[in-house]
């Protein structure tokens, strides 16, 4: 619904649902114009939303906190302690459950495995191809099966980094939908990501998570916060963060925030996890 026909259009057909309130977390222009448009008196937004005037019920945006500790105040659910920690949940066929079973068993033949999501759909959030190379030459002559996974946009990227790993290294980005990477990731003994969608994955998984932070930084609430998580990050950089999203590419085009994170910093905390885990 891009064009403000189509998005006038969308606004239409909610309209006949006649909802009694509107919860916006998002914070858009969009959203602000849709919820304008439904003119329901119960509506709820935050204070730095486009728009604010839209939104009848107006919520602090506390930058400091958790972004699901910030959904949770939206709707009224305020924590001074750690409650807000909410795992999420994904329920699961037990078709996919056999598929996955069935794929640990026949392709990769092992338990010891470790999944690296190394793409973004903002190029400043990827961690350096090379560097995660060097992560995984040690991991696979630690002993791991690495399975390289994301979305189909990521499959030149993984195949780029598997180009010089050995036979332990499989690119299945692209080959498994949301749910199946969730129930594939409830297989392995960690997940290392960039800032992006597959460190939520596996929190659904629940299973320990390293968070690998670019141009982008914890603070801005979106890290993985289940017990055996952790995140790294470069943090002597006056330039860092240069944005929420990050970017298409570095705006002083020096890219520090990953070059400088060296991968022995990252082995170090992956060997810190691995230890935990056991």
């Amino acid at each position: 619904h891009k064009s403000l026909f189509a998005l006038y259009k969308f606004s239409s057909q909610l309209r006949k649902n006649n909802y009694d309130s509107v919860y916006s977390p998002h914070r858009s222009l969009r959203s602000a114009l849709i919820t304008l448009e439904l003119n329901i008196k119960e509506t709820y937004g935050f204070d730095n939303s486009a728009l604010k005037f839209a939104y009848r019920h107006i919520t602090k945006y506390n930058l400091s906190d958790h972004e699901v500790k910030r959904n949770l105040s939206l709707i009224g659910e305020n924590y001074s302690d750690g409650g807000w920690k909410i795992l999420p949940e994904i329920f699961v066929s037990e078709e996919i459950e056999s598929k996955i079973d069935q794929f640990i068993e026949n392709e990769i033949k092992t338990e010891k495995i470790i999944a690296v999501a190394p793409g973004s759909v903002w190029q400043t959030k990827v961690y350096p191809a090379q560097h995660y190379k060097e992560v995984i030459n040690y991991l696979t002559e630690d002993g791991y099966t690495i399975i390289l996974i994301g979305g189909k946009a990521d499959k030149g990227l993984c195949e780029q980094i598997k180009s010089t790993s050995d036979v332990s290294v499989l690119n299945l980005s692209g080959n498994f939908s949301f749910i199946e990477t969730v129930e594939l990731l409830k297989h392995v003994k960690l997940l290392i990501s960039n800032d992006s969608a597959p460190t939520h994955l596996g929190m659904c998984a629940d299973i320990p998570v390293l968070t690998i932070y670019c141009s982008t930084v914890p603070g801005f609430g979106f890290y993985p916060y289940n017990e055996q998580s952790e995140f790294i990050s470069f943090k002597d950089l006056s330039c860092k963060p240069c944005g929420i999203h990050g970017y298409e590419q570095c705006s002083i085009e020096t890219f520090d925030c990953g070059y400088k994170l060296h991968p022995d910093t990252v082995i170090e905390k992956v060997k810190q996890l691995l230890v935990d885990d056991d």
